[in-house]
């Protein structure tokens, strides 16, 4: 699944949790990753997959959105992805529990895995 390689590459590409649900006991700083389609067209394969980048303050959620920018599009990335480009990024606060965060949306073309 691209889910599990890209969360590999982030995990170890920045230095917070990377997981795939938001947790009951959230850290104080964490990335959630999450596919939201995919499609198959002449044998190459694609996927929609969003990122939220969580943190205490509105600029701390910022500053790990561009470390995870810097490591899907221009960090050295797994095999199995082939191009990824970013959609659109922006504030995706939660403005009535006050919990910052930004959402970063990128296409990525990749081979079955």
């Amino acid at each position: 699944m691209i889910e599990t390689v890209l969360l590999e590459h982030l995990r170890d590409a920045v230095d917070v949790p990377v997981v795939m649900e938001v947790p009951e006991q959230m850290p104080e700083r964490f990335v959630v990753l999450e596919k939201t389609g995919s499609s198959v067209r002449n044998h190459i394969f694609s996927a929609t997959v969003a990122v939220q980048s969580w943190a205490p303050r509105m600029a701390e959620a910022a500053a790990l959105n561009d470390a995870v920018k810097q490591a899907l599009l221009y960090g050295d990335l797994p095999n199995e992805i082939t191009r990824v480009s970013l959609n659109s990024d922006y504030n995706f606060t939660d403005p009535d529990e006050k919990k910052y965060r930004y959402q970063a949306v990128y296409d990525i073309t990749h081979y079955n895995c």
